[in-house]
């Protein structure tokens, strides 16, 4: 077997990790991707798994749960007075936010393709627009599932694929935050805000305090569900907050967490080679309909390739 040219470019910066996990010699052969069935089974996702039908089960729960007993407690008294357009507006924010998380944690985070279902996805004209890479440019081979790795992608080992601009894998979608789902995803967390202040001002207004054993019994219900959503609107906020200022920075919380290891920062004479100003950060990111070549803003940031 002919000896692979040396890396170029970024790659040659840091080898594949868990590329001494894969034998050579001709057993490993068998392993690579040869011919089109193999790169079709290294892209086909692994089916939902039990962990991921009981996480998003116990989302469907809680938030069904919570929107009926916050309903039944309230409608009586606004049935009185004529009010349904509040309990119906909240009905439909919960399901658009249900509907969201599903699309979120069961849509493609952007899984890098290996290289032969990408040609032939562009010759059918039925693929994802991807981003061209300049010829000068060689892409890292990732050593766990051996496709060639653009720039800013990760492999998660968790969803055992690589993908591109990964920001984190969320164990509450079961799925990777990355460039395909990541503005969804910041969708999904404003609406979820709108939808845990809503219910917690209901469950705040329908509690009366008084100091006695027949009062908890009545309220035990609203006062578990004031402290329910009182936790997830911190989480959710202090997520969606975090969230909108690394993207107005044009970064990833892996790279925001690991910037020291990573091989094209470390040796970046820029901070952040990616940051193109708050302004046109958010455009590119909630308005770019297509993948982004992140080695020609890479390259043309930094005044010489490393």
């Amino acid at each position: 077997m002919p000896a692979e040219p040396p890396p170029q470019g970024w790659a040659a910066l840091a080898p594949p990790r868990g590329a001494a996990r894969v034998p050579s010699g001709p057993a490993s052969a068998a392993r690579r991707p040869s011919g089109p069935a193999e790169p079709r089974s290294l892209w086909s996702r692994e089916p939902m798994g039990a962990g991921g039908r009981w996480v998003r089960a116990a989302h469907t729960a809680l938030s069904s749960t919570l929107l009926l007993g916050l309903l039944l407690h309230r409608t009586g008294e606004q049935e009185e007075r004529g009010e349904l357009l509040q309990p119906l507006i909240f009905v439909l924010l919960v399901l658009c936010s249900v509907l969201l998380y599903f699309k979120v944690s069961l849509m493609d985070p952007g899984f890098v393709k290996p290289e032969e279902e990408v040609k032939e996805g562009e010759n059918k004209g039925q693929g994802v627009v991807i981003p061209q890479i300049p010829g000068d440019v060689k892409l890292r081979r990732c050593g766990y599932c051996l496709v060639k790795q653009p720039m800013r992608a990760k492999h998660c080992q968790l969803c055992q694929h690589c993908v591109r601009r990964y920001d984190h894998h969320c164990p509450w979608l079961e799925n990777c935050v990355g460039e395909r789902n990541h503005p969804l995803f910041i969708v999904y967390l404003s609406v979820q805000l709108v939808v845990l202040l809503w219910g917690g001002h209901v469950a705040w207004s329908g509690l009366y305090f008084e100091q006695s054993w027949e009062w908890l019994q009545h309220n035990i219900f609203l006062l578990v569900s004031f402290l329910l959503i009182l936790i997830f609107t911190i989480v959710v906020l202090l997520l969606l907050v975090s969230q909108l200022y690394l993207i107005s920075c044009n970064t990833t919380t892996w790279e925001f967490m690991s910037s020291h290891r990573i091989s094209y920062l470390r040796h970046s004479e820029l901070e952040n080679p990616f940051d193109q100003g708050i302004i046109l950060n958010l455009w590119r990111f909630f308005c770019s309909r297509h993948l982004t070549a992140w080695e020609n803003i890479y390259f043309h940031r930094n005044s010489e390739p490393v």
